[in-house]
């Protein structure tokens, strides 16, 4: 959904813990910030909840049920291309086994390790409040 005044996208991001260790995804070579990481999510269409947005773009990405528990935090980022707000939630892994959609590879990473990998911009603040907590 977009805010027309600002021309700000709403995306949100889903942050799947299980155990010590954290879902991410690679961005597929034909995705916009491709070879980038990520906390999987999409975004907002009209008249959707954020919680609705989760569960279907991770069902549609990962094929995987997801139940969302809580808000973490959101990021405002502008890319050159668009500006996007984006909005995490800590989830859930319900049921479900991967299978990958707009991604190449994923992973499950302890907190420690995440700062390894090559994160989307907008994510990177995510990463750096998840190693300080």
């Amino acid at each position: 959904m977009k805010d027309k005044g600002c021309g700000q996208i709403r995306v949100v991001a889903a942050i799947i813990r299980k155990e010590n260790k954290y879902l991410i995804a690679r961005r597929a070579p034909s995705k916009h910030l491709a070879g980038f990481w990520e906390f999987p999510g999409g975004k907002i269409e009209d008249g959707e909840t954020i919680e609705e947005c989760l569960i279907r773009e991770i069902k549609e990405e990962l094929n995987i049920t997801i139940r969302v528990n809580s808000f973490f935090m959101e990021n405002e980022h502008i890319y050159p291309s668009k500006n996007i707000m984006l909005i995490a939630f800590f989830c859930e892994w319900a049921e479900g086994t991967i299978s990958l959609k707009d991604h190449d590879r994923y992973e499950w990473a302890v907190k420690s390790q995440l700062i390894n990998y090559k994160f989307a911009p907008a994510d990177i603040p995510f990463v750096e409040v998840l190693q300080n907590s």
